[in-house]
C-alpha cells in the first residue's frame, strides 16, 4: 500500500468514526419502492421523520424505521454526554444502492420460460445535529 493511499484510508477512517449512521443490507424489496420511502425522510428532522415512516402504509417504512431507530442509537453511543432532545437530530444522508439479484424462471406457454428477478438493496442513513451557528 502506498503512502498515499494509507492517509486517504486513514482520513476515511476518521471521518466514518466521527459520522452517525446505520446500514441495511440485503433488504428483499426493490430500490426503487425503497426509495419513494427514502425521498421522504431525507432532509427532516428526527421525529418528525419517525412519525411519517410510522403511520405510512408503506411496507418498505418499517424497515426505515428500524434503520432510523438504530442510526439514533449509534449516535448516542457516539455522543454519551449530550441528549438527543438539546441537539436537534436531523436526517444527513439517506440512500439505496441496489443489492444482490436473486433470477427465477417462471413456466410460460409453449415450452418457454421467463426469468423473475427478485431483487434487494442496501439502505444507509446517516444523522447529524444542526449546527446553528453555521
Amino acid at each position: 500500500m502506498s503512502n498515499r493511499k494509507k492517509i486517504t484510508a486513514d482520513k476515511y477512517k476518521e471521518a466514518k468514526k466521527s459520522k452517525a449512521f446505520a446500514i441495511l443490507r440485503d433488504c428483499p424489496s426493490s430500490p426503487r419502492k425503497m426509495r419513494l420511502v427514502a425521498d421522504m425522510i431525507r432532509g427532516r428532522e428526527v421525529n418528525n421523520a419517525l412519525d411519517l415512516l410510522k403511520y405510512s402504509t408503506k411496507e418498505a417504512s418499517r424497515k426505515v424505521e428500524k434503520l432510523v431507530l438504530s442510526a439514533i442509537n449509534n449516535w448516542q453511543q457516539k455522543n454519551e454526554g449530550k441528549r438527543i432532545e438539546d441537539n436537534q437530530l436531523f436526517v444527513k444522508e439517506i440512500f439505496v444502492d441496489e443489492g444482490r439479484m436473486l433470477k427465477r424462471i417462471q413456466p410460460a406457454p409453449q415450452g418457454r420460460a421467463h426469468r423473475i428477478r427478485k431483487r434487494s438493496n442496501h439502505v444507509t442513513v446517516v444523522v447529524d445535529t444542526i449546527n446553528l451557528e453555521a
